[in-house]
Parts: C-alpha cells; sequence; structure tokens
C-alpha cells in the first residue's frame, strides 16, 4: 500500500503529524506539500493527490486542510475517487468497509493530532468488505459514467 498525501496552507501541521504516523508504521507514502504556510490553492493539492490515486492501482490518498470540506469536494470530483471527510474513527472504518474510499480528507480545525492518527490508522487498517457493498460502489461508479 502506498499513500498520498497534501494539504493547503491551513493543513501543514496535521499533514506533518500524519507524515510522521506514516513513517512510524513504515507505510510507503509521498508527501506532495505544501512545504511552506504561504496561501495556496486546495484545489491544485486535492487534484494532484485524486490524480495519483487514480493512476496507481493500490494507492490510498490523505487530504488536509482546514474543514476538510473544500479538499472532499475537489476529490469527488475525479473519476474514480471515493473522498470521505472523517472525525471519527467509526466514520473512516465505515468508509473503508462500506464505501471503498480510497481518500481520506481532514480538516486541521477540526480533529487534533491525536485524533487525526487515529483516524488515519483506521482508515488504513480497515479492508473493504466487498459483497453486498459491491454493488452499491459499482453504482456509484455507474452515477460517475453518467456524469461525463
Amino acid at each position: 500500500m502506498k499513500v498520498i498525501l497534501a494539504s493547503d496552507h491551513a493543513g501543514i501541521e496535521l499533514r506533518q503529524e500524519l507524515v510522521a504516523l506514516l513513517k512510524e508504521r513504515g507505510t510507503d507514502f509521498q508527501d506532495l506539500g505544501p512545504q511552506t504556510r504561504e496561501s495556496v490553492d486546495y484545489p491544485d493539492f486535492a487534484s494532484q493527490v485524486a490524480r495519483a490515486v487514480v493512476a496507481e492501482a493500490g494507492t490510498l490518498g490523505v487530504l488536509v486542510c482546514g474543514t476538510g470540506i473544500g479538499m472532499s469536494i475537489v476529490a469527488n470530483k475525479h473519476r474514480g475517487i471515493r473522498a470521505a471527510l472523517c472525525t471519527t474513527e467509526f466514520e473512516a472504518r465505515m468508509t473503508r468497509a462500506h464505501n471503498d474510499a480510497n481518500v481520506l480528507c481532514l480538516g486541521q480545525r477540526v480533529v487534533g493530532a491525536g485524533v487525526a492518527r487515529g483516524i488515519l490508522e483506521a482508515f488504513l487498517s480497515t479492508a473493504f468488505e466487498g459483497g453486498r457493498h459491491e454493488k452499491r460502489v459499482q453504482k456509484i461508479r455507474d452515477v460517475e459514467a453518467q456524469q461525463r
């Protein structure tokens, strides 16, 4: 498994905390930045991560901004992305298990570092259950196909 991360200027500190967790776990990752607190546009970074996740099977994405909302909106505009804004470990487990989410979105102004670490751990350690959920995920793919 590989994880691709990015944030905007409002999510740098939390993203750095999550990078530390990935290093501790020995998880393969790529950090797309930004590296400074200079104002940047979150759609640019969300799109970079979304494109990378779609391009490489088995890759998961993590996006952080002030609330996580903007990142999730942009990421979900990309075909093949199922981005989930999570504020609890339960949500992270459920979105992986039932929705086969491939991008986790977090808000630095919403969750603290400890909670975010737990959410990311739950997201990474939960597999898609398939079964009855596969039919529903296929319906999401069908909606995407109709929109393009």
